[in-house]
């Protein structure tokens, strides 16, 4: 969807006020992209937040409203509070949108821009929170939200929210940094590559974080003995994996008929592999861009 393109939305009202509607909306967009990605961790997640708050905004009446994109703030971060307690229900994670493919008709550039500005370590932490304790941190935090706008949110009281802002706090302080460089995260992954083609645990452990969180269609698997041992019992894909690019950052992918049937996108976290999605839905998988380091 490009950036600009609107539903034919039944909200009352003339055509004209439908469409400076929809102009007073586009000229938020990039703010409250920002909110949901931080609060997602997902550049398509965070499109389909963004799109969901216009689709509430054109059929609400918000005539007296003064503060539109303080109110539009409000609902994507509703929309991204439902959409993250889904996540933990089904024990689900979406995949790290600096691994895998942004979203269809997305500003490529625009989507570097605005992933570099988080961070990937970032991220990682704020994966650790409860959907509530996140989102009273990034709306507070990072967008000067007052505690007593986020109590609306989560059904909370106004002190309850700084509460739950500073826990979020408190964690987050202690995020590191995420100053791998891409011949850096390559040389990861060939070293895990070699030690799952080896079966070599001990070398798998090597370049795993201790708290290393695998994440595939099965569910989730967590610590470096549990995710090597995963994947030491996959040497016969190693073997056939080639290292690759993923859309710009170092992966692994096995390939049929030239066409990717798994995929292994990494996240970095200092020398060490904090995050690996695998990918085998055919779907994502075809998103993908990928460009094998030994061609």
């Amino acid at each position: 969807m490009s950036e600009n393109a609107f539903p034919a939305g039944p909200r009352a009202g003339d055509e004209g006020e439908y469409e400076f509607l929809a102009e007073q909306f586009e000229s938020h967009r990039g703010h409250l992209r920002a909110v949901a990605y931080r609060m997602l961790g997902s550049l398509a997640e965070a499109d389909d937040a963004v799109q969901e708050a216009w689709f509430r905004l054109s059929r609400s009446d918000v005539s007296g409203v003064e503060n539109l994109v303080g109110w539009l703030t409000t609902v994507v971060g509703r929309v991204c509070l439902d959409m993250l307690r889904t996540r933990k229900a089904r024990a689900e994670e979406p995949l790290d949108v600096r691994t895998l493919a942004p979203a269809a008709g997305g500003d490529p550039e625009e989507d570097a821009l605005l992933a570099d500005s988080v961070g990937l370590a970032l991220l990682i932490v704020l994966d650790t929170l409860t959907p509530a304790e996140r989102l009273a941190f990034v709306l507070h935090d990072l967008f000067a939200v007052s505690y007593e706008e986020i109590a609306t949110i989560v059904g909370r009281t106004p002190t309850a929210a700084r509460q739950l802002a500073s826990r979020a706090r408190r964690r987050v302080q202690g995020a590191p940094a995420d100053d791998i460089r891409v011949d850096r995260q390559r040389e990861i992954v060939d070293a895990f590559l070699s030690a799952a083609r080896n079966g070599d645990f001990d070398a798998l452990v090597a370049v795993l974080d201790p708290d290393v969180v695998a994440r595939s269609a099965a569910g989730v698997t967590t610590g470096a003995a549990a995710v090597a041992a995963g994947a030491a019992s996959f040497a016969h894909m190693a073997r056939i994996a080639h290292p690759a690019l993923l859309d710009g950052t170092p992966g692994t992918v096995v390939l049929t008929d030239g066409r990717p049937e798994r995929a292994l996108a990494f996240t970095f976290l200092h020398d060490r592999i904090a995050v690996i999605d695998i990918v085998s839905d055919p779907e994502r998988l075809a998103r993908l861009d990928v460009t094998l380091f030994d061609r």
